[in-house]
């Protein structure tokens, strides 16, 4: 299958968008990917001659772009239940990303792919899928943790983000389209084993699609969030430090239940572990009263004396 010459290496050259509307129907498209051969697809948010050229994309904007891919080349009846990922080499926001599926099995309820996401012809990411026919079965749910202030209560991350680190944190690109609320970390979210500790409300800042597809790629972007800042609270040192260098390294998904990414979603997240310069996390995302889905992360946290866009992992 082939497409427009223009379809191959999109640029938009547009003024980013500055309304909350504009900036979710922007990661609308980032999921509409250009499907160019088939099991081979392109990424349409590149953003040379834009503010962003020279930023890094974001780890969870590959991962979303993946698993949509994947699960374009799944039948309709079936919808992803995990992932597992790996980054390898970061991307560039001013560079167009090819994502290539292998159609590893389809079975009578289960099919498996393989995604590889290429930028310059090299490999800079990988992720292997699982999706599933719906079924019914046994049925059990941890709580929703008590004591998490609803999210009308909480700040958003924004205020948060300029309350601890200035004017300029709260631009962070991965909050575009999305309103994020703050609902604690391991000093306010009440007393348990855990010393890393933080929940956080989520939500698509505007009314999708009812596509399955496009919710589970969206709450996969969603998951990226803020997972790895989590191994740092014990430590008083944020994530955005300019002594730091922090990279997702692999991820891990599981989707238990429907989710609606444009309705909250509670990220109820802990750090178990941090050591020889990794962080491993992993997250519960509650909606409706019921975990919809679960998070493991694993990433590079290391202390630098130079500025960390001067360094390679």
């Amino acid at each position: 299958m082939t497409t427009d010459p223009d379809a191959l290496n999109p640029v938009h050259r547009n003024p980013a968008p500055t309304s909350t509307a504009e900036q979710a129907d922007e990661l609308v498209r980032m999921l509409t990917l250009h499907q160019t051969e088939d099991y081979i697809f392109a990424d349409p948010s590149v953003h040379a001659g834009t503010e962003r050229e020279n930023q890094r994309t974001f780890g969870g904007q590959v991962l979303a772009q993946a698993l949509m891919a994947a699960s374009r080349t799944v039948g309709e009846d079936r919808s992803c239940h995990s992932f597992h990922c790996y980054f390898l080499r970061p991307g560039s926001n001013a560079k167009p990303i090819t994502y290539k599926v292998e159609g590893t099995r389809d079975a009578r309820s289960f099919s498996q792919r393989r995604v590889n996401a290429y930028q310059d012809e090299k490999l800079m990411f990988t992720l292997t899928s699982s999706h599933h026919i719906t079924e019914s079965g046994f049925e059990h749910s941890d709580k929703v943790p008590g004591g998490t202030p609803g999210p009308e209560d909480c700040p958003t991350m924004a205020e948060v983000l300029r309350d601890r680190f200035g004017g300029g944190a709260e631009q962070w690109i991965a909050w575009r389209g999305l309103d994020v609320r703050y609902a604690g970390d391991s000093g306010s979210v009440g007393s348990d084993s855990h010393s890393s500790h933080m929940r956080v409300w989520v939500r698509v800042a505007a009314e999708l699609p009812d596509d399955v597809r496009l919710h589970q790629s969206l709450a996969a972007y969603i998951s990226d969030l803020t997972i790895l800042s989590v191994a740092t609270i014990p430590h008083q040192v944020p994530i955005l430090a300019p002594n730091l260098q922090a990279a997702s390294v692999d991820h891990a998904m599981w989707f238990h239940r429907p989710i609606k990414a444009d309705q909250w979603l509670l990220h109820d997240q802990i750090s178990p572990s941090a050591s020889a310069a990794r962080g491993f996390s992993s997250g519960r995302i509650f909606q409706h009263g019921a975990m919809a889905s679960s998070v493991c992360q694993e990433g590079l946290l290391r202390l630098v004396d130079e500025p960390v866009a001067n360094r390679a992992l």
